[in-house]
């Protein structure tokens, strides 16, 4: 017996015309988009060599007094670059290497050091008199600011900058060290913390960071 095979030609309905007229262009609108090129993921841009920290919601003020005995606060350095950081004067090693290295970026800026002020707050105000912090902190550079305040303030200052020290006993009670967070803390000439520093940040990389804050146009 022979069969026979009938085929019907196939017609699409309107609802299936509708769908892949959508669907041919949409296709269309992305290859149009695209340039017919394969999108590449971009890398964002570095601006800073320091960590950035805008926005952060610590680290916004302090009220201390300065190595001559006078009230000092972030508004005090506005339209300059604050660099500040936390230490104390029997430190063996951070310390002073970080303020010889802060001396060394002043240097390197030139006449711009002009609108750049280095502040150190001392850890240990038991020991780092006035009269002390007056000769230390400005043989690293005249212009150099020793802040401290009673060893209440300074506990809430740290706190505030979410800095952490410990006193570590020794065998003489005036001969103790302190271990402290390293770091240092750099505002915008707006008085808005931007940067921190890690220990050891290096000089070019400071002075490179410092220099993009004071080429910024403030509002």
């Amino acid at each position: 017996m022979k069969i026979n095979y009938t085929h019907k030609k196939f017609t699409p309905t309107t609802s299936l015309k509708r769908q892949f007229f959508n669907i041919t262009i949409l296709l269309a609108m992305v290859i149009v988009a695209s340039g017919c090129k394969p999108t590449e993921p971009v890398e964002p841009i570095e601006v800073f060599q320091s960590t950035e920290v805008t926005g952060a919601n610590f680290a916004k003020d302090f009220q201390l007094l300065d190595h001559l005995g006078n009230k000092r606060s972030l508004a005090d350095f506005k339209g300059k670059v604050v660099a500040l950081f936390f230490g104390y004067i029997h430190c063996p090693d951070i310390c002073p290497a970080t303020l010889t290295e802060l001396s060394s970026v002043m240097g390197h800026l030139g006449t711009e050091a002009n609108r750049v002020q280095v502040l150190f707050v001392t850890l240990d105000p038991v020991r780092d008199t006035p009269e002390i912090l007056a000769k230390f902190v400005p043989s690293f550079n005249p212009n150099f600011i020793g802040l401290y305040g009673t060893p209440e303030v300074i506990a809430e200052t740290a706190k505030e900058y979410k800095l952490v020290f410990t006193k570590q006993p020794s065998k003489t009670s005036d001969n103790y060290t302190l271990d402290h967070s390293a770091g240092t803390y750099i505002y915008d000439t707006t008085g808005k913390l931007r940067l921190y520093a890690s220990y050891g940040q290096g000089v070019d990389a400071l002075v490179a960071d410092i220099k993009t804050l004071l080429g910024e146009t403030v509002p």
